[in-house]
């Protein structure tokens, strides 16, 4: 079942959700929430991506690949990371952005601007960043392989992402 009105379909359960909905907010911290994985889903993840406001919700969790969603606000950044273990996709639906990347996070010898429908490959190892350099919300998805982040997770803010990470 495919609905093109941003709902995504389970159709393992044929439960439908609204990226839109209301999700009550906790004080300092990341909401949690069942994500989809890991059974079945179809979703049209341009509209998914482009409704979700958070920055970063965990859309789809499975044994071997993660779906996340994210809204990089104006001059903000994911901030400087890197994954030892785990491979990376980003793809670009809406906004401008500086993906740089690296060995070490003094060193990163790649700095390439990006833009709507741009994806950026970041293998196991590397240190990358990607910075909003326009004028509105950067919205993006990334599949982590494997997965990178608690199933469910949704972190409101990047404040909140790092509170978290670093605890």
């Amino acid at each position: 079942m495919y609905n093109y009105d941003g709902y995504y379909t389970n159709v393992n359960a044929n439960i439908n959700t609204n990226i839109n909905a209301n999700i009550p907010r906790q004080s300092n911290r990341s909401i949690r929430q069942t994500d989809f994985g890991p059974n079945p889903l179809v979703v049209d993840i341009a509209k998914a991506t482009l409704n979700n406001n958070t920055f970063r919700t965990a859309l789809w969790t499975g044994s071997h690949l993660q779906l996340t969603l994210m809204s990089i606000p104006v001059g903000e950044s994911i901030g400087l990371e890197m994954h030892p273990n785990v491979d990376q996709f980003l793809r670009i639906e809406d906004g401008q952005g500086l993906v740089q990347m690296g060995d070490s996070k003094d060193y990163l010898y790649l700095s390439q601007p990006v833009y709507d429908d741009f994806a950026v490959f970041v293998p196991a190892g590397k240190w990358h960043n990607m910075t909003n350099t326009g004028n509105k919300p950067l919205k993006l998805y990334s599949i982590y392989a494997p997965p990178n982040h608690p199933r469910g997770t949704i972190h409101q803010t990047k404040a909140i992402a790092e509170a978290e990470e670093n605890h």
